[in-house]
Order: structure tokens, then C-alpha cells, then sequence
């Protein structure tokens, strides 16, 4: 008797173990299937970085390629600082309402040689709002309730300024190549608690996480006010500017389009791009890894279904180095996912990378970014280099949690950009 009831302690608590132990795990983002395209955070009808100030509205949008309609539902978690579910918070406090909803917002394309489905959801909705700041992970969920893909987003309230200043690095080897960003936290309403374990920021660059910047604690304090001023820690790879195509007449070889050739899907193949890595930096403006949706036929009217896809063919001419590495096209239109579809195929007989990748019709920035096997990029040695010149876009999110508070709070926003680079 004594036995059994000991071996059923062991099996509760390992089942209590095995519990934290999935809760704590890191809620990374899952890519969507080949038929899911075009996932992207919108506001104000723009394609957006996915950082929202609460309370205020937003849109997930995406299209199934399959076109027949599916229901596809969504769930939200909240995540602490370091992306693991916020185990001390409930559903019901941080989300009134309840998700797990069906997503209600679809249409059918029109006029499209590749049919597909739009879905559009929209938070804060009748069924669903957000009580708390902080990082959220979103599930898009298919009939039988398993993961179609998720996507990361943050929530802000603005409790406290980020005055941010990039600057050059400071070390002479990286000085042509880094960005280094200066910044301060500072407060009127907070008296900050042992900030430096309370006071987390997260640094990024043109809306990427896969290269975001964590656990950089403050160097030091003036009054309440948060000061860094590294000179590594806060450093970037500053890459070059993105490359481009527009196709919005998909039908016409223009803006970087070679030549278009017919099949199920018009056939878009762009020109070769020279590595440029070892020739000087050349300004071109660019939206900095964003994409917009655009077909200019005189009677569309709702681009959103009435713009088609095709089949982009990226060429990428690149020292022999690279061989040994793995490069992926990546810009905001496929989240930068480091995965099959999107990464390049060394043709021996042309000495260079290709890949074909089906993309919604408009205007598209790239890059490529070359990483090993093991998924760790390798930013050092991009294939367009980098270059202190670089225009990108900066954000800053400060979290904070008092001593007795059940999460992690994002209580201000910073941002700049590289072209008001100082030395």
C-alpha cells in the first residue's frame, strides 16, 4: 500500500515537472506551410513592424493558396521577456473576452490566375482585447485545432521616454561596418526598482527578430534616469540596402524583372545580383525589408484580392566562400524564415544561387543572409557586406517588473534610423 502510494506520488510530480517544464519552453515562430502566404502585420492599410501601442487596433492578414475557403482559427498567449509563457498570469488577465475563435474575415481572389483566400483578423475584436503590455505569441490554428503557424508581436504602453542616437562603432575594425546604438531611459512617474534586474530591453533592426538584441543591463544611472553607452553590447551588423523588384504589372519586365515567361503563374526572372560586399557602398532608397501589395490594372479596385502571384526567380552571383554556407532570400514578405522554400541552390554550371519563390504581386525588398548549418547567421560575411552608410530603422522596447508584479511589463518605445548617424 505504502508503495503504490509512493510510486503515485513520483508519477504526480513528474507530470508537475514535465508541466513547467513545457510552459517554460521558448514560444519561437513556427513558418507557415508552402500554401500560407503573404503573412504580414497591418496598420492604417500599411504593412507594419509588429509592435502595437495598447489598446489601439491592428490586422494579421494572410492568404491560403488552396482558396477553399478553410476555417482557420487563432489563439494568443502571453509571453515574458524571454518568450516563455507568462506561467503566473491566466487567460482572463490579459485577454477579456476569450480567443480560440474562428477567424470570420475572408475573401475569395478575383480575376487571379493563382486562387487563394484572403483572411483578415483584427484585434482588438468583439471577442477578443488585450488587457496587458508585454510579448504576445499568436497561433493560427487549423480545423483540428494544430498550429498552422504563429507570429510574434508586442504590446507597449508609454510610461517612459527612449531618447535613441546611432552612432559609428567605436572599435577601428568595425567602425566601417556597425551600427552602435546610444540610448537612455528615462521617467517622471516611475522610481525604478533594482533596475538592474527589473529593467530588460530588447533592441532591433528594420522589425527582425531573428537578429534582435537581449539582456543588456543598464551601465549606469543618472538620478532615475537608465544609461547606455556601450560600445559592443548594443552593436549591429549594419548590412547594405535592400534589394528590390517591382511587379505590380506582373505582365511586364520592369524594375529589376528580366523577362517574363507563362506558365500556371506568370514566371517573374529578375537579373543577376552581383555580390556587393567588395564594391563601394551605393545609395539606393529602399522601405527597409518591407513589401507592398500592388497590381496597377486600371480596374482593380481591392488589391488585396485582386492582386496575383508568381513565381520569382532570384540569382545571386557570390564568391565561391559561400559554398559552404547556407543563403536564404529574406525580407519582411516571408518573416525572414530561414527555411527550405527559401533557401538559394548553388548551380555549379552558372557559379551561382538560385531559388524560385512564389510571392504576392507589388513592390518587394530582399536580402540574402547567409547563415551555417546549425541556423547561426553569419551577418560578418553577407554577401552585399556592410557599411556605416546604411539607412535601417531602430526600435527599442524597455520591459519592467516590479518586485511583485506577475509579468513582464513593456513600458516605452524608442526608435530612430541610421541616416542621422553621428561619429
Amino acid at each position: 500500500m505504502i508503495y503504490t502510494s509512493y510510486r503515485f506520488f513520483k508519477i504526480v510530480v513528474l507530470f508537475l515537472l514535465v508541466s513547467v517544464v513545457a510552459n517554460a519552453q521558448v514560444q519561437q515562430e513556427i513558418p507557415p506551410p508552402y500554401h500560407i502566404k503573404t503573412v504580414s502585420f497591418r496598420k492604417n492599410n500599411e504593412n507594419v513592424y509588429p509592435y502595437f501601442r495598447k489598446g489601439e487596433s491592428f490586422q494579421l492578414t494572410f492568404d491560403d493558396l488552396y482558396g477553399n475557403e478553410a476555417n482557420y482559427y487563432y489563439s494568443i498567449t502571453h509571453c515574458n521577456y524571454n518568450w516563455t509563457p507568462s506561467s503566473q498570469l491566466t487567460i482572463n488577465d490579459y485577454i477579456s473576452g476569450f480567443d480560440n475563435q474562428r477567424i470570420q474575415i475572408y475573401e475569395n481572389s478575383f480575376n487571379t490566375l493563382q486562387i487563394y483566400s484572403h483572411y483578415t483578423l483584427t484585434i482588438p475584436n468583439q471577442f477578443t482585447r488585450l488587457l496587458l503590455s508585454g510579448n504576445y505569441i499568436l497561433k493560427i490554428l487549423d480545423e483540428d485545432r494544430e498550429v498552422v503557424f504563429t507570429r510574434r508581436f508586442i504590446v507597449y504602453e508609454e510610461l517612459v521616454s527612449v531618447p535613441l542616437q546611432i552612432k559609428r562603432a567605436r572599435g577601428m575594425d568595425e567602425i566601417n561596418e556597425k551600427h552602435n546604438l546610444d540610448f537612455s531611459i528615462k521617467s517622471s512617474t516611475i522610481n525604478f526598482q533594482m533596475p538592474l534586474q527589473n529593467v530588460k530591453v530588447a533592441l532591433f533592426q528594420n522589425g527582425r527578430f531573428d537578429n534582435a538584441i537581449y539582456n543588456v543591463k543598464p551601465q549606469y544611472t543618472i538620478g532615475n534616469d537608465l544609461i547606455y553607452r556601450y560600445d559592443k553590447e548594443t552593436q549591429f551588423w549594419a548590412g547594405n540596402e535592400y534589394l528590390f523588384f517591382d511587379n505590380k504589372d506582373v505582365r511586364n519586365a520592369v524594375n529589376n524583372v528580366l523577362r517574363i515567361t507563362a506558365g500556371e503563374v506568370y514566371n517573374n526572372i529578375l537579373y543577376v545580383n552581383e555580390a556587393r560586399a567588395n564594391v563601394p557602398y551605393t545609395y539606393f532608397p529602399d522601405i527597409n525589408g518591407k513589401f507592398l501589395v500592388n497590381n496597377i490594372n486600371l480596374n482593380v479596385t481591392n488589391v488585396a484580392v485582386e492582386a496575383d502571384y508568381a513565381w520569382i526567380f532570384f540569382s545571386l552571383s557570390a564568391p565561391a566562400y559561400y559554398s559552404k554556407k547556407d543563403i536564404y532570400v529574406c525580407g519582411m514578405f516571408n518573416n525572414y524564415a530561414k527555411t527550405e522554400e527559401n533557401r538559394m541552390e548553388y548551380n555549379e554550371k552558372t557559379a551561382t544561387y538560385e531559388k524560385a519563390i512564389m510571392i504576392k504581386q507589388g513592390f518587394t525588398n530582399y536580402m540574402y543572409i547567409p547563415s551555417d548549418k546549425n541556423g547561426v547567421l553569419d551577418e560578418k560575411n553577407a554577401p552585399d557586406g556592410n557599411f556605416f552608410q546604411t539607412e535601417n530603422d531602430y526600435t527599442i522596447l524597455v520591459y519592467y517588473r516590479e518586485n511583485n508584479d506577475r509579468y513582464d511589463r513593456v513600458i516605452g518605445i524608442g526608435s530612430a534610423n541610421s541616416e542621422n548617424i553621428i561619429n
